[in-house]
Protein backbone atom coordinates (compact mmCIF):
# COMPACT_ATOMS: atom_id res chain seq x y z
CA UNK A 1 0.00 0.00 0.00
CA UNK A 2 1.40 3.53 -0.73
CA UNK A 3 1.82 6.22 1.57
CA UNK A 4 0.22 10.06 1.44
CA UNK A 5 3.42 10.92 0.18
CA UNK A 6 4.31 8.23 -2.01
CA UNK A 7 0.79 9.35 -4.17
CA UNK A 8 2.37 13.20 -4.24
CA UNK A 9 5.81 11.88 -5.71
CA UNK A 10 4.23 9.66 -8.06
CA UNK A 11 1.78 12.46 -9.24
CA UNK A 12 4.81 15.42 -9.64
CA UNK A 13 6.97 12.58 -11.32
CA UNK A 14 5.43 12.82 -14.54
CA UNK A 15 6.70 16.43 -14.98
CA UNK A 16 10.42 15.55 -15.60
CA UNK A 17 12.78 13.73 -14.93
CA UNK A 18 13.35 14.97 -10.84
CA UNK A 19 15.94 14.85 -8.16
CA UNK A 20 15.25 14.44 -4.72
CA UNK A 21 16.66 16.01 -1.19
CA UNK A 22 15.89 16.80 2.16
CA UNK A 23 14.81 19.87 2.90
CA UNK A 24 13.09 21.74 5.66
CA UNK A 25 11.60 18.31 7.53
CA UNK A 26 10.53 16.99 3.77
CA UNK A 27 11.77 16.30 0.52
CA UNK A 28 12.76 18.75 -2.26
CA UNK A 29 12.02 18.24 -5.37
CA UNK A 30 14.16 19.38 -8.17
CA UNK A 31 13.90 19.83 -12.08
CA UNK A 32 17.38 20.90 -13.94
CA UNK A 33 19.00 21.57 -10.71
CA UNK A 34 15.74 23.67 -9.65
CA UNK A 35 13.80 22.75 -6.41
CA UNK A 36 10.31 23.75 -7.11
CA UNK A 37 8.25 21.22 -4.50
CA UNK A 38 8.31 20.18 -0.78
CA UNK A 39 6.75 16.78 -0.35
CA UNK A 40 6.04 15.95 3.61
CA UNK A 41 4.38 13.13 5.01
CA UNK A 42 1.14 14.97 4.45
CA UNK A 43 1.14 17.78 2.15
CA UNK A 44 2.75 18.68 -1.23
CA UNK A 45 3.98 22.26 -1.82
CA UNK A 46 5.33 24.10 -4.93
CA UNK A 47 7.03 27.32 -5.50
CA UNK A 48 5.54 30.20 -5.83
CA UNK A 49 6.51 33.42 -8.39
CA UNK A 50 5.62 36.64 -9.72
CA UNK A 51 2.00 36.49 -10.69
CA UNK A 52 1.51 32.77 -9.50
CA UNK A 53 1.88 33.87 -6.12
CA UNK A 54 -1.62 35.84 -6.46
CA UNK A 55 -3.03 33.02 -8.24
CA UNK A 56 -2.25 30.23 -5.35
CA UNK A 57 -3.51 32.29 -3.22
CA UNK A 58 -6.68 33.04 -4.79
CA UNK A 59 -7.51 29.61 -4.90
CA UNK A 60 -6.67 29.47 -0.93
CA UNK A 61 -3.11 27.68 -0.81
CA UNK A 62 -1.33 28.33 2.41
CA UNK A 63 2.27 29.12 2.36
CA UNK A 64 4.33 26.53 3.80
CA UNK A 65 5.56 27.59 7.31
CA UNK A 66 8.70 25.37 8.37
CA UNK A 67 8.91 25.20 12.26
CA UNK A 68 12.61 25.16 13.79
CA UNK A 69 12.74 25.06 17.84
CA UNK A 70 11.76 29.00 18.79
CA UNK A 71 11.28 30.14 14.90
CA UNK A 72 8.88 29.56 12.14
CA UNK A 73 10.20 30.32 8.87
CA UNK A 74 8.17 30.65 5.71
CA UNK A 75 9.06 30.15 2.66
CA UNK A 76 7.54 30.76 -0.71
CA UNK A 77 5.79 27.56 -1.35
CA UNK A 78 2.14 26.98 -1.30
CA UNK A 79 -0.12 24.08 0.00
CA UNK A 80 -1.91 22.20 -3.28
CA UNK A 81 -3.21 19.14 -1.35
CA UNK A 82 -6.56 20.62 -1.63
CA UNK A 83 -6.20 21.79 -5.13
CA UNK A 84 -4.53 17.98 -6.37
CA UNK A 85 -7.73 16.41 -4.58
CA UNK A 86 -10.60 18.63 -6.05
CA UNK A 87 -8.73 19.81 -9.05
CA UNK A 88 -6.28 18.21 -10.99
CA UNK A 89 -5.64 20.32 -14.41
CA UNK A 90 -5.94 23.27 -12.37
CA UNK A 91 -3.02 21.87 -9.92
CA UNK A 92 -0.73 20.84 -13.12
CA UNK A 93 -1.29 23.97 -14.81
CA UNK A 94 0.34 25.42 -11.36
CA UNK A 95 3.01 22.84 -11.25
CA UNK A 96 4.12 23.24 -15.02
CA UNK A 97 4.08 27.30 -13.75
CA UNK A 98 6.33 26.35 -10.74
CA UNK A 99 8.68 24.31 -12.97
CA UNK A 100 8.99 26.94 -15.54
CA UNK A 101 9.54 30.01 -13.19
CA UNK A 102 12.01 27.87 -10.84
CA UNK A 103 14.08 26.90 -14.06
CA UNK A 104 13.99 29.99 -15.50
CA UNK A 105 15.21 32.26 -11.90
CA UNK A 106 17.99 29.10 -11.40
CA UNK A 107 19.05 30.50 -14.75
CA UNK A 108 19.17 33.51 -14.18
CA UNK A 109 20.85 33.53 -10.86
CA UNK A 110 23.44 31.41 -12.54
CA UNK A 111 24.30 33.61 -15.19
CA UNK A 112 24.22 36.60 -13.43
CA UNK A 113 26.33 35.25 -9.97
CA UNK A 114 29.46 37.92 -11.25
CA UNK A 115 27.30 40.61 -10.97
CA UNK A 116 27.54 43.07 -7.91
CA UNK A 117 24.86 44.32 -6.06
CA UNK A 118 25.18 47.60 -7.33
CA UNK A 119 24.03 46.15 -11.30
CA UNK A 120 20.65 45.15 -9.95
CA UNK A 121 17.43 47.21 -11.22
CA UNK A 122 16.72 49.57 -8.74
CA UNK A 123 20.33 49.47 -7.00
CA UNK A 124 22.97 51.86 -6.88
CA UNK A 125 26.49 51.74 -5.22
CA UNK A 126 25.27 53.74 -1.58
CA UNK A 127 22.38 51.19 -1.83
CA UNK A 128 25.02 48.55 -2.45
CA UNK A 129 27.14 49.85 0.66
CA UNK A 130 24.13 50.39 2.81
CA UNK A 131 22.85 46.38 2.42
CA UNK A 132 26.71 45.46 2.43
CA UNK A 133 27.30 47.35 6.22
CA UNK A 134 23.61 44.98 7.12
CA UNK A 135 25.71 41.94 6.36
CA UNK A 136 24.36 40.96 3.23
CA UNK A 137 27.74 41.11 0.52
CA UNK A 138 26.82 39.72 -2.20
CA UNK A 139 23.79 39.01 -4.72
CA UNK A 140 23.63 35.21 -3.83
CA UNK A 141 22.64 36.27 0.01
CA UNK A 142 21.04 39.02 -0.89
CA UNK A 143 18.60 36.34 -3.32
CA UNK A 144 18.83 33.96 -0.47
CA UNK A 145 17.65 36.55 2.04
CA UNK A 146 14.64 37.82 0.60
CA UNK A 147 14.03 41.85 0.09
CA UNK A 148 11.93 41.21 3.35
CA UNK A 149 14.95 39.81 5.14
CA UNK A 150 17.07 42.33 3.74
CA UNK A 151 15.06 45.69 4.53
CA UNK A 152 14.87 44.28 8.04
CA UNK A 153 18.72 44.08 8.14
CA UNK A 154 18.92 47.26 6.59
CA UNK A 155 16.92 48.78 9.64
CA UNK A 156 18.02 46.80 11.81
CA UNK A 157 21.42 48.36 11.48
CA UNK A 158 20.34 52.07 10.78
CA UNK A 159 18.53 51.66 14.54
CA UNK A 160 15.16 52.91 12.72
CA UNK A 161 12.96 51.58 10.10
CA UNK A 162 13.45 53.08 7.11
CA UNK A 163 11.01 54.37 4.15
CA UNK A 164 9.46 51.30 2.82
CA UNK A 165 10.43 52.16 -0.66
CA UNK A 166 13.41 50.59 0.10
CA UNK A 167 11.09 47.47 0.65
CA UNK A 168 9.92 47.99 -2.68
CA UNK A 169 13.40 48.61 -4.33
CA UNK A 170 14.65 45.79 -2.70
CA UNK A 171 11.70 43.10 -3.86
CA UNK A 172 12.07 44.52 -7.70
CA UNK A 173 15.88 44.24 -7.98
CA UNK A 174 15.00 40.51 -6.73
CA UNK A 175 12.16 40.07 -9.31
CA UNK A 176 14.68 41.74 -12.06
CA UNK A 177 12.34 44.95 -12.48
CA UNK A 178 12.14 48.73 -11.65
CA UNK A 179 9.82 48.83 -8.08
CA UNK A 180 7.36 50.76 -9.77
CA UNK A 181 5.98 47.31 -11.91
CA UNK A 182 5.36 45.84 -8.57
CA UNK A 183 1.38 45.76 -8.11
CA UNK A 184 0.23 47.13 -4.68
CA UNK A 185 -1.19 43.93 -3.72
CA UNK A 186 2.63 42.09 -3.71
CA UNK A 187 3.59 45.51 -2.05
CA UNK A 188 1.24 45.33 0.92
CA UNK A 189 2.50 41.38 0.88
CA UNK A 190 5.70 42.36 1.78
CA UNK A 191 5.21 45.09 4.13
CA UNK A 192 2.59 42.40 5.99
CA UNK A 193 5.42 39.83 6.10
CA UNK A 194 7.93 42.48 7.31
CA UNK A 195 5.52 43.50 9.74
CA UNK A 196 4.80 39.71 11.15
CA UNK A 197 8.47 39.25 11.94
CA UNK A 198 9.18 42.63 13.39
CA UNK A 199 5.65 43.08 15.77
Amino acid sequence: MTSIKDDYLNYLSKFGQQEKRSMFGGTGIFINSAMFAIVTPTSMYIRGGNELDEKLIKSGCEKFRHIKKSKTATVNYYEIKTLFLTDQSQCDSFVEESIAFSCRDKNFRSSESNRRLRDLPNMRLTLERMVKKAGVLDVDTFFNAGAVNVFRRVCEHNGQELDHKLLWIFAGAIHGGHWQLLSEDHKRRLLDEYRQQTH
